[in-house]
């Protein structure tokens, strides 16, 4: 399965949440927010939100600062 993720292609072997996707990466999801296919998915969907070939997925990071 191709995808997209933030401009890159990336394969997965299988089918794979928003969440579990999140998680391979090391990412909190409370300190990211996550595009679907050019729509903001909101977080009380990533661990149901299943990842199809052809989507596009961009994950932003928050960062503090001053």
């Amino acid at each position: 399965m191709d995808v997209v993720v933030n401009g890159k292609k990336v394969e997965f072997p299988e089918p794979i949440t928003v969440a579990e996707l999140l998680a391979q990466h090391h990412l909190h999801p409370t300190r990211v927010a996550v595009e679907l296919n050019r729509e903001i998915l909101p977080r009380k969907e990533y661990n149901s939100a299943q990842i199809k070939s052809g989507d596009q997925i961009e994950i932003v990071t928050f960062v503090g600062g001053g």
